[in-house]
């Protein structure tokens, strides 16, 4: 396994290299990936390849996305401390532990991850950081194309599988002002709700997701 001091060592230029490849750009972003470390969620053989800007697999058919495209993901959210963020496909918990250091202790994060075992272990590792304990990240063992309506509406969505188009419950428990990321098909849509039936959307082409998981 990679020892601590070189994996901060390496993570250090991984961050400085996504900062000068324009992927990162906003303090509290970079202050997020700078502590919360992807070695804590990759599989314990892939230890050593954790700071590596590639995506790893995870186990059932899932992977924890390449760093670069997490950072382009999250910087379109344009986070705040204090939102109320939905995370969909939460995985090993990454990008759940990602939000929550950027929401902070006035925010809150939903995490729905549809395969059991995936979600247990997001629930463990981002618990190590005490962030299910603060009460901060609530998981959700099940499927996502109905949201999570309890905890709406929702200042921020992120969605890491790519679907073929926007969930109907998803633009309805976005907020008004509120900000979506999701991956459709091969592209990136940033989604701003302006109006209950008013969205405004860009598209970035060039990126690979696994693809939404259905309900059975």
């Amino acid at each position: 396994m990679l020892c601590v001091p070189c994996f901060t060592k390496c993570m250090s230029r991984l961050v400085n290299d996504l900062i000068k490849g324009g992927y990162l750009r906003s303090d509290s972003v970079i202050d997020a990936f700078s502590k919360v470390h992807r070695i804590e969620f990759v599989p314990e053989d892939l230890a050593g390849q954790a700071e590596a800007n590639i995506a790893l697999p995870i186990g059932y058919g899932q992977t924890i996305s390449q760093p670069l495209t997490v950072a382009f993901m999250l910087e379109m959210l344009d986070l705040r401390p204090g939102n109320n963020i939905l995370d969909i496909g939460s995985g090993s918990g990454w990008t759940t532990a990602l939000l929550a250091h950027i929401a902070g202790a006035n925010g809150k994060v939903t995490a729905l991850e549809k395969i059991k075992e995936l979600c247990e272990l997001g629930e463990k590792n981002v618990g190590k950081l005490n962030f299910v304990k603060k009460g901060i990240v609530q998981f959700h063992c099940m499927s996502a194309e109905e949201g999570y309506e309890k905890n709406a509406p929702y200042d921020r969505i992120l969605v890491s599988a790519a679907a073929l188009e926007i969930p109907s419950a998803l633009k309805r428990q976005l907020a008004i002002g509120g900000k979506m990321v999701i991956p459709i098909a091969s592209s990136i849509w940033h989604v701003e709700k302006k109006g209950e039936e008013d969205f405004h959307i860009e598209k970035f082409p060039g990126f690979a997701f696994v693809p939404f998981v259905h309900k059975s």
